[in-house]
Protein backbone atom coordinates (compact mmCIF):
# COMPACT_ATOMS: atom_id res chain seq x y z
CA UNK A 1 0.00 0.00 0.00
CA UNK A 2 2.91 2.36 0.78
CA UNK A 3 4.25 1.90 -2.77
CA UNK A 4 0.78 2.66 -4.17
CA UNK A 5 0.52 5.87 -2.13
CA UNK A 6 3.99 6.89 -3.26
CA UNK A 7 3.19 6.32 -6.96
CA UNK A 8 -0.06 8.25 -6.62
CA UNK A 9 1.70 11.13 -4.85
CA UNK A 10 4.40 11.33 -7.54
CA UNK A 11 1.82 11.33 -10.35
CA UNK A 12 -0.24 13.95 -8.50
CA UNK A 13 2.78 16.23 -8.05
CA UNK A 14 3.80 15.79 -11.69
CA UNK A 15 0.30 16.60 -12.90
CA UNK A 16 0.02 19.62 -10.58
CA UNK A 17 3.36 20.90 -11.90
CA UNK A 18 2.27 20.40 -15.52
CA UNK A 19 -0.99 22.29 -15.02
CA UNK A 20 0.54 24.87 -12.67
CA UNK A 21 2.99 25.99 -15.37
CA UNK A 22 -0.05 26.86 -17.48
CA UNK A 23 -2.30 28.34 -14.81
CA UNK A 24 0.17 30.64 -13.02
CA UNK A 25 1.32 32.88 -15.92
CA UNK A 26 -2.11 33.03 -17.55
CA UNK A 27 -3.86 33.98 -14.29
CA UNK A 28 -1.26 36.67 -13.60
CA UNK A 29 -1.46 38.16 -17.12
CA UNK A 30 -5.26 38.15 -17.29
CA UNK A 31 -5.59 39.69 -13.82
CA UNK A 32 -3.34 42.57 -14.91
CA UNK A 33 -5.23 43.01 -18.20
CA UNK A 34 -8.55 43.14 -16.33
CA UNK A 35 -7.39 46.40 -14.68
CA UNK A 36 -6.33 48.10 -17.92
CA UNK A 37 -8.30 50.04 -20.59
CA UNK A 38 -8.35 46.83 -22.66
CA UNK A 39 -11.09 45.48 -20.39
CA UNK A 40 -13.21 48.60 -20.96
CA UNK A 41 -12.65 48.23 -24.72
CA UNK A 42 -13.86 44.62 -24.64
CA UNK A 43 -16.97 45.62 -22.71
CA UNK A 44 -17.79 48.41 -25.20
CA UNK A 45 -17.22 46.00 -28.10
CA UNK A 46 -19.69 43.44 -26.73
CA UNK A 47 -22.37 45.83 -25.48
CA UNK A 48 -24.21 46.25 -28.85
CA UNK A 49 -24.56 42.45 -29.11
CA UNK A 50 -26.22 42.05 -25.71
CA UNK A 51 -29.72 43.07 -26.82
CA UNK A 52 -29.99 40.12 -29.24
CA UNK A 53 -29.75 37.66 -26.36
CA UNK A 54 -31.93 39.58 -23.90
CA UNK A 55 -29.23 41.37 -21.91
CA UNK A 56 -28.51 45.01 -21.17
CA UNK A 57 -25.19 46.58 -22.14
CA UNK A 58 -23.73 46.47 -18.64
CA UNK A 59 -24.20 42.68 -18.59
CA UNK A 60 -21.13 42.52 -20.84
CA UNK A 61 -18.98 43.23 -17.76
CA UNK A 62 -19.64 39.93 -15.91
CA UNK A 63 -19.45 38.03 -19.21
CA UNK A 64 -15.99 39.41 -19.97
CA UNK A 65 -14.77 38.92 -16.39
CA UNK A 66 -16.14 35.38 -16.22
CA UNK A 67 -14.64 34.32 -19.53
CA UNK A 68 -11.24 35.90 -18.96
CA UNK A 69 -10.99 35.21 -15.21
CA UNK A 70 -13.45 32.93 -13.40
CA UNK A 71 -17.00 32.56 -12.13
CA UNK A 72 -16.24 34.27 -8.83
CA UNK A 73 -15.22 37.47 -10.61
CA UNK A 74 -18.35 37.35 -12.79
CA UNK A 75 -20.71 36.78 -9.86
CA UNK A 76 -19.03 39.54 -7.88
CA UNK A 77 -19.80 41.91 -10.75
CA UNK A 78 -23.42 40.72 -11.09
CA UNK A 79 -24.06 41.36 -7.39
CA UNK A 80 -23.29 45.06 -7.91
CA UNK A 81 -25.83 45.46 -10.75
CA UNK A 82 -29.58 46.02 -10.93
CA UNK A 83 -30.57 43.25 -13.36
CA UNK A 84 -33.83 41.42 -13.97
CA UNK A 85 -34.39 37.80 -12.92
CA UNK A 86 -34.33 36.79 -16.58
CA UNK A 87 -31.04 38.59 -17.22
CA UNK A 88 -29.42 36.97 -14.17
CA UNK A 89 -30.60 33.50 -15.23
CA UNK A 90 -29.35 34.03 -18.80
CA UNK A 91 -25.98 35.16 -17.46
CA UNK A 92 -25.80 32.14 -15.14
CA UNK A 93 -26.50 29.71 -17.99
CA UNK A 94 -24.02 31.42 -20.32
CA UNK A 95 -21.29 31.50 -17.69
CA UNK A 96 -21.88 27.87 -16.73
CA UNK A 97 -21.03 26.92 -20.33
CA UNK A 98 -18.33 29.51 -20.98
CA UNK A 99 -15.94 30.71 -18.26
CA UNK A 100 -12.21 30.80 -17.49
CA UNK A 101 -11.62 30.27 -21.22
CA UNK A 102 -7.92 31.10 -21.40
CA UNK A 103 -6.75 28.77 -18.63
CA UNK A 104 -9.08 25.89 -19.46
CA UNK A 105 -8.37 26.15 -23.19
CA UNK A 106 -4.63 26.05 -22.49
CA UNK A 107 -5.19 22.93 -20.39
CA UNK A 108 -7.18 21.39 -23.24
CA UNK A 109 -4.29 22.05 -25.62
CA UNK A 110 -1.93 20.34 -23.17
CA UNK A 111 -4.10 17.24 -23.43
CA UNK A 112 -3.76 17.39 -27.22
CA UNK A 113 -7.03 19.01 -28.28
CA UNK A 114 -7.40 21.94 -30.66
CA UNK A 115 -8.17 25.19 -28.86
CA UNK A 116 -10.53 26.43 -31.59
CA UNK A 117 -12.77 23.37 -31.09
CA UNK A 118 -13.02 23.98 -27.34
CA UNK A 119 -13.72 27.71 -27.83
CA UNK A 120 -16.28 27.08 -30.57
CA UNK A 121 -18.24 24.60 -28.46
CA UNK A 122 -18.18 26.64 -25.25
CA UNK A 123 -18.92 30.08 -26.72
CA UNK A 124 -21.42 28.59 -29.16
CA UNK A 125 -23.35 26.86 -26.37
CA UNK A 126 -23.35 30.04 -24.29
CA UNK A 127 -24.74 32.24 -27.08
CA UNK A 128 -27.24 29.64 -28.34
CA UNK A 129 -28.61 28.92 -24.85
CA UNK A 130 -29.01 32.64 -24.12
CA UNK A 131 -30.84 33.22 -27.41
CA UNK A 132 -33.22 30.27 -26.81
CA UNK A 133 -34.00 31.35 -23.23
CA UNK A 134 -34.60 34.92 -24.43
CA UNK A 135 -37.09 33.70 -27.06
CA UNK A 136 -38.87 31.06 -24.96
CA UNK A 137 -39.10 32.74 -21.55
CA UNK A 138 -41.44 35.71 -21.63
CA UNK A 139 -41.40 36.36 -17.87
CA UNK A 140 -38.64 37.25 -15.41
CA UNK A 141 -38.93 40.99 -15.89
CA UNK A 142 -38.88 41.82 -12.17
CA UNK A 143 -35.69 43.06 -10.54
CA UNK A 144 -33.53 40.24 -9.19
CA UNK A 145 -33.20 39.91 -5.42
CA UNK A 146 -29.84 38.42 -4.59
CA UNK A 147 -29.37 35.87 -1.83
CA UNK A 148 -26.40 35.61 0.52
CA UNK A 149 -23.62 37.69 -0.96
CA UNK A 150 -21.01 37.70 1.75
CA UNK A 151 -17.47 37.29 0.61
CA UNK A 152 -18.17 37.64 -3.08
CA UNK A 153 -16.87 41.19 -3.53
CA UNK A 154 -13.27 42.30 -3.28
CA UNK A 155 -11.60 45.69 -2.78
CA UNK A 156 -10.22 47.26 -5.95
CA UNK A 157 -6.38 47.26 -5.85
CA UNK A 158 -4.78 50.71 -5.84
CA UNK A 159 -1.85 51.02 -8.23
CA UNK A 160 -0.13 48.70 -10.67
CA UNK A 161 1.99 46.93 -8.05
CA UNK A 162 -1.15 46.13 -6.07
CA UNK A 163 -2.69 44.68 -9.26
CA UNK A 164 0.42 42.56 -9.91
CA UNK A 165 0.41 41.40 -6.29
CA UNK A 166 -3.24 40.43 -6.57
CA UNK A 167 -2.46 38.50 -9.76
CA UNK A 168 0.44 36.64 -8.15
CA UNK A 169 -1.72 35.89 -5.11
CA UNK A 170 -4.61 34.61 -7.25
CA UNK A 171 -2.26 32.48 -9.38
CA UNK A 172 -0.43 31.04 -6.35
CA UNK A 173 -3.58 30.10 -4.47
CA UNK A 174 -5.07 28.76 -7.70
CA UNK A 175 -2.18 26.30 -7.98
CA UNK A 176 -2.43 25.39 -4.27
CA UNK A 177 -6.14 24.69 -4.75
CA UNK A 178 -5.36 22.67 -7.87
CA UNK A 179 -2.74 20.55 -6.09
CA UNK A 180 -5.03 20.06 -3.07
CA UNK A 181 -7.61 18.46 -5.37
CA UNK A 182 -5.44 16.77 -8.02
CA UNK A 183 -3.01 14.97 -5.66
CA UNK A 184 -5.72 13.16 -3.62
CA UNK A 185 -7.52 12.26 -6.87
CA UNK A 186 -4.35 10.73 -8.32
CA UNK A 187 -3.62 8.82 -5.11
CA UNK A 188 -7.19 7.51 -5.05
CA UNK A 189 -7.00 6.51 -8.71
CA UNK A 190 -3.70 4.71 -8.11
CA UNK A 191 -5.31 2.78 -5.22
CA UNK A 192 -8.26 1.91 -7.47
CA UNK A 193 -5.88 0.68 -10.18
CA UNK A 194 -3.73 -1.45 -7.87
CA UNK A 195 -6.76 -3.00 -6.16
CA UNK A 196 -8.51 -3.54 -9.54
CA UNK A 197 -11.40 -1.29 -8.46
CA UNK A 198 -10.96 0.83 -11.56
CA UNK A 199 -12.09 -2.04 -13.78
CA UNK A 200 -15.25 -2.42 -11.70
CA UNK A 201 -15.90 1.34 -11.83
CA UNK A 202 -15.46 1.33 -15.62
CA UNK A 203 -18.03 -1.45 -15.93
CA UNK A 204 -20.49 0.52 -13.79
CA UNK A 205 -20.00 3.54 -16.04
CA UNK A 206 -20.13 1.54 -19.28
CA UNK A 207 -23.89 1.99 -19.95
CA UNK A 208 -23.46 5.77 -19.70
CA UNK A 209 -20.26 5.85 -21.77
CA UNK A 210 -21.93 3.69 -24.43
CA UNK A 211 -24.79 6.18 -24.69
CA UNK A 212 -22.21 8.92 -25.24
CA UNK A 213 -20.40 6.82 -27.85
CA UNK A 214 -17.09 6.57 -25.96
CA UNK A 215 -15.06 3.68 -24.54
CA UNK A 216 -15.02 2.51 -20.92
CA UNK A 217 -11.42 3.62 -20.34
CA UNK A 218 -12.61 7.25 -20.32
CA UNK A 219 -14.93 6.73 -17.34
CA UNK A 220 -12.45 7.94 -14.71
CA UNK A 221 -11.71 11.11 -16.67
CA UNK A 222 -15.42 11.72 -17.18
CA UNK A 223 -16.20 11.29 -13.48
CA UNK A 224 -13.29 13.52 -12.40
CA UNK A 225 -14.38 16.29 -14.77
CA UNK A 226 -18.02 16.05 -13.72
CA UNK A 227 -17.19 16.39 -10.04
CA UNK A 228 -14.06 18.56 -9.99
CA UNK A 229 -14.03 20.52 -13.26
CA UNK A 230 -12.22 20.80 -16.59
CA UNK A 231 -8.75 21.58 -15.29
CA UNK A 232 -8.82 18.81 -12.71
CA UNK A 233 -10.47 16.39 -15.13
CA UNK A 234 -7.73 17.25 -17.62
CA UNK A 235 -5.15 16.24 -15.01
CA UNK A 236 -6.70 12.78 -14.91
CA UNK A 237 -7.00 12.84 -18.70
CA UNK A 238 -3.29 13.55 -19.18
CA UNK A 239 -2.46 10.47 -17.11
CA UNK A 240 -5.12 8.39 -18.87
CA UNK A 241 -3.61 9.22 -22.27
CA UNK A 242 -0.22 8.01 -21.03
CA UNK A 243 -1.38 4.82 -19.33
CA UNK A 244 -4.75 3.73 -20.73
CA UNK A 245 -4.33 4.40 -24.45
CA UNK A 246 -7.37 6.66 -24.75
CA UNK A 247 -8.20 7.38 -28.40
CA UNK A 248 -8.08 10.92 -29.75
CA UNK A 249 -11.74 10.58 -30.74
CA UNK A 250 -12.73 9.65 -27.17
CA UNK A 251 -10.68 12.58 -25.83
CA UNK A 252 -12.67 14.99 -27.98
CA UNK A 253 -16.03 13.43 -27.06
CA UNK A 254 -15.26 13.45 -23.32
CA UNK A 255 -14.07 17.04 -23.49
CA UNK A 256 -17.14 18.09 -25.50
CA UNK A 257 -19.30 16.60 -22.75
CA UNK A 258 -17.25 18.25 -20.00
CA UNK A 259 -17.19 21.73 -21.56
CA UNK A 260 -20.98 21.68 -21.36
CA UNK A 261 -21.24 20.02 -17.95
CA UNK A 262 -18.34 19.97 -15.49
CA UNK A 263 -17.82 20.65 -11.78
CA UNK A 264 -21.56 20.13 -11.36
CA UNK A 265 -21.47 20.69 -7.59
CA UNK A 266 -19.25 23.77 -7.33
CA UNK A 267 -20.30 25.45 -10.59
CA UNK A 268 -23.98 25.04 -9.68
CA UNK A 269 -23.84 26.06 -6.01
CA UNK A 270 -21.67 29.08 -6.84
CA UNK A 271 -24.73 30.71 -8.43
CA UNK A 272 -26.75 30.45 -5.20
CA UNK A 273 -25.96 34.06 -4.16
CA UNK A 274 -27.79 35.24 -7.28
CA UNK A 275 -31.09 33.89 -5.94
CA UNK A 276 -31.93 31.90 -9.09
CA UNK A 277 -33.35 28.33 -9.19
CA UNK A 278 -30.38 25.96 -9.37
CA UNK A 279 -32.07 22.75 -10.59
CA UNK A 280 -33.03 24.18 -14.01
CA UNK A 281 -29.46 25.41 -14.41
CA UNK A 282 -28.05 21.94 -13.66
CA UNK A 283 -30.58 20.18 -15.91
CA UNK A 284 -29.88 22.52 -18.84
CA UNK A 285 -26.15 21.77 -18.58
CA UNK A 286 -26.58 18.00 -18.18
CA UNK A 287 -29.15 17.55 -20.95
CA UNK A 288 -27.17 19.78 -23.33
CA UNK A 289 -23.96 17.84 -22.62
CA UNK A 290 -25.61 14.46 -23.28
CA UNK A 291 -27.43 15.53 -26.46
CA UNK A 292 -24.40 17.35 -27.88
CA UNK A 293 -21.98 14.48 -27.22
CA UNK A 294 -24.37 11.84 -28.58
CA UNK A 295 -24.96 13.92 -31.73
CA UNK A 296 -21.24 14.51 -32.34
CA UNK A 297 -20.48 10.80 -31.76
CA UNK A 298 -23.28 9.79 -34.15
CA UNK A 299 -22.07 11.98 -37.02
CA UNK A 300 -18.41 11.15 -36.30
CA UNK A 301 -19.21 7.41 -36.57
CA UNK A 302 -21.07 7.94 -39.86
CA UNK A 303 -18.13 9.85 -41.30
CA UNK A 304 -15.75 7.08 -40.19
CA UNK A 305 -17.93 4.40 -41.79
CA UNK A 306 -18.13 6.30 -45.08
CA UNK A 307 -14.36 6.79 -45.04
CA UNK A 308 -13.86 3.08 -44.32
CA UNK A 309 -16.20 2.09 -47.17
CA UNK A 310 -14.39 4.48 -49.51
CA UNK A 311 -11.02 3.01 -48.53
CA UNK A 312 -12.33 -0.54 -49.03
CA UNK A 313 -13.56 0.33 -52.53
CA UNK A 314 -10.21 1.84 -53.43
CA UNK A 315 -8.43 -1.22 -52.04
CA UNK A 316 -10.74 -3.50 -54.04
CA UNK A 317 -10.09 -1.62 -57.27
CA UNK A 318 -6.33 -1.75 -56.69
CA UNK A 319 -6.33 -5.54 -56.14
CA UNK A 320 -8.48 -6.16 -59.22
CA UNK A 321 -5.95 -4.36 -61.37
Amino acid sequence: MLATLKRGLIVGLQTSWTLGKIIFPITLIVTIISHTPLMDWLVRLLSPLMGAIGLSGEAAIPLVLGNLLNLYAAIGAILTMDLTVKEVFILAVMLSFSHNLIVESAVAKKVGLKIWVVLLVRIGLAILSAWVIHLVWQGGGETARYGFAGGMTRDEPAGMWAVVLQGVESAFFGIIQLAAIVIPIMIFIQIMKDLKWLDVFSKWMSPFTKVLGIRENTSTTLAAGLVFGLAYGAGVMIQAVKEDGVRKKDLYLVFIFLVACHAVIEDTLIFAPLGIPLWPLLLIRLVTAILLTVAVAFFWNRIEKKQEQHNNKEWGSDTSV
